[in-house]
């Protein structure tokens, strides 16, 4: 299946065009106005003096290329002189400062001359692949390439250095990035060596001997080098660093037709979704290494959850939907889309979390009052700026191009992944949606093509659903033939559903979560008061829907918490008292103050 790209689909109204607002009238601004206050954009100069105490960070290029990507993203369609300003300025410094062989990187430029590509998990080929990514989605946004240019000849060196040369004092990358970076840079140039050397290090990871990454507390799972790729079986290490190296996997298999790759990539997914995912689309269990664990290791209140790996995760179930239409991976997009991606950044645009817990108690966090060494929990409050600061400009341009993952085409099928108000216009091929999804489940699409069939993924949650037109079934899709440009109406049932986890997931065991639709609900103690851990809910809740400012409806219903004792412990009845019950969208939590939170209530 090929993507409409976003640049051809255009969100009308609804839940994203609502957030695409906010993200170009608000988060754009925002996510520079911090950038440049902790000195990213003004180490593009490279003028590092004696003295200066404010030295790049060997990150920080990469925070400014995702900010430079995403605002191309956000100038297709909204213009902003301010933005194409700094953009260029940007641009010139790092022309300007490159050396002359192509090579950019504020820190190593200025602060470690004599390090560069020495140390492998310093992330100079991580900061070179999102420097690669800015430029292409500069040159699709402007047809201008001296960007471009710029990062053909940084490319061009890095695979002198480590293929052609082997003067790099390592093999692969530390942080996966650049190679599927490079497989966009192929995409644009049509330059066969840019995916040779993707495939390269694709090709290399796990089959050498490397310096090791953090090898005084992690080891070679952490940077997915424990085995060849192609033998992989399961999700291990840097959750982030796991999903980009799986993505360019995924590039690979598909556009050189490598079968063993393709199945190493279906048990990678098999293994997250399966065994090792969030209810909300979020994964890594932990903090330490920023990881995955075991299967089934997936507890609430210290879920690392990272934003960045919710996003990696959709990158690359988009990916594998390329090998053909199965309702797997749209799924698994639409479950990390409206839960745990959007849980990342606030309502109003403006901060942002790292983290994204299923639990908070505020009340706990800080109870070893006699040492100095504190337990660790995720904040409880997003914030403007992390001192890692990936996931705020990940989150821009994800929401910026999110309409390329809508639709996508084959030789005789159109294909709609996802539900929004759109209209899409490329290749032959006008299609429309109108739909106040996920509001409710009702979808009116109007195509002309010349293809012969229009495909409606049926998401894994609607066990209902009408089509007013004859339809077949296959991998999650009804397919519909398309003789004549016409109003084809679909509408999904979409209940308030009570979801049980696994029996080996004890963090969950005797709870339950509440979904509507993809979105998954939370409690908070600021609508139920405290000690919401405690509170009961039947599994045959009736629940009403209310308007809300949190963009989707909220959920009310009446549950049971147990009568209050003044004893520490006492002798136990059946004796609760019943209670209303409101229940906001997980994405929306800690907008309103600090306040405990639950997704897994008790079960009645």
């Amino acid at each position: 299946m090929n993507n409409i790209e976003f640049s051809d689909v255009k969100i009308t109204g609804g839940y994203w065009k609502a957030r695409q607002d906010i993200n170009c009238s608000v988060t754009l601004k925002a996510v520079y106005d911090r950038f440049n206050e902790t000195g990213r954009f003004e180490a593009l100069k490279c003028d590092l003096r004696d003295g200066d105490t404010n030295i790049p960070h060997i990150f920080w290029d990469s925070d400014v290329a995702k900010w430079i990507e995403g605002a191309s993203y956000i100038l297709h369609s909204e213009k902003n002189d301010q933005a194409v300003e700094i953009i260029e300025n940007a641009i010139d410094l790092i022309i300007k400062n490159s050396d002359e062989n192509g090579y950019f990187n504020s820190h190593f430029l200025v602060a470690e001359k004599e390090n560069r590509f020495r140390l492998r998990e310093c992330h100079e080929l991580y900061c070179a692949g999102h420097l690669i990514e800015a430029a292409v989605a500069y040159y699709e946004l402007t047809g201008k390439d001296r960007f471009l240019n710029a990062v053909k000849k940084y490319a061009d060196y890095i695979e002198r250095a480590f293929k052609i040369d082997n003067t790099a004092a390592f093999i692969t990358p530390g942080h996966p990035e650049i190679e599927l970076a490079l497989v966009r840079l192929y995409k644009a140039t049509g330059e066969k060596r840019y995916i040779e050397l993707a495939k390269y290090f694709i090709d290399k990871r796990g089959n050498c001997d490397e310096p090791g990454i953090y090898t005084d507390w992690a080891n070679e799972y952490y940077s997915q080098d424990e085995i060849p790729v192609r033998e992989r079986k399961t999700a291990e290490g840097h959750c982030v660093r796991a999903l980009y190296l799986m993505c360019a996997a995924a590039d690979i298999a598909y556009i050189y037709k490598d079968n063993d790759l393709k199945t190493a990539c279906e048990r990678f997914f098999d293994s997250i979704v399966n065994k090792r995912m969030y209810i909300t689309g979020g994964v890594g269990s932990s903090n330490m290494g920023e990881s995955f664990t075991i299967d089934y290791d997936l507890p609430n209140r210290t879920a690392y959850a990272e934003t960045c790996a919710a996003i990696s995760l959709a990158m690359f179930a988009e990916r594998m939907l390329k090998f053909g239409a199965d309702s797997r991976y749209s799924d698994i997009i639409e479950r990390t889309m409206y839960n745990g991606i959007m849980s990342g950044i606030s309502l109003d645009g403006k901060s942002f979390f790292y983290e994204n817990p299923l639990e908070i108690d505020p009340d706990f966090n800080n109870i070893n009052t006699s040492t100095k060494v504190k337990e660790r929990f995720p904040i409880t409050q997003r914030v403007e700026v992390f001192d890692c600061s990936c996931c705020p400009p990940n989150i821009m341009r994800f929401v910026a191009s999110i309409s390329g993952l809508i639709y996508g085409f084959d030789d005789n099928t159109v294909y709609i992944n996802q539900y929004m108000n759109s209209e899409g216009d490329v290749n032959g091929i006008k299609i429309s949606q109108k739909t106040d999804y996920p509001n409710n489940g009702k979808i009116t699409v109007r195509c002309n093509s010349n293809k012969k069939q229009i495909a409606f993924r049926i998401p894994c949650w609607c066990k209902s659903f009408n089509i007013n037109k004859k339809y077949s079934i296959k991998n999650g899709y009804a397919y519909v033939d398309l003789d004549s440009e016409e109003n084809i109406e679909l509408e999904l049932d979409m209940p308030v559903r009570i979801i049980s986890a696994n029996r080996r997931i004890h963090s969950d065991a005797g709870r339950i979560a509440v979904m509507r639709g993809p979105v998954v609900y939370c409690a908070e103690g600021i609508d139920n008061g405290a000690d919401i851990k405690s509170i009961a809910l039947p599994a045959e809740s009736v629940f009403e829907l209310a308007e809300s400012e949190f963009l989707l409806p909220i959920l009310k219903t009446e549950a049971y918490r147990p009568f209050e004792s003044d004893s520490l412990y006492y002798e136990a009845v059946d004796d609760y008292e019943k209670i209303p019950l409101t229940l906001i969208p997980y994405y929306a939590f800690a907008n309103r103050g600090e306040s405990e939170m639950q997704v897994w209530l008790l079960r009645k």
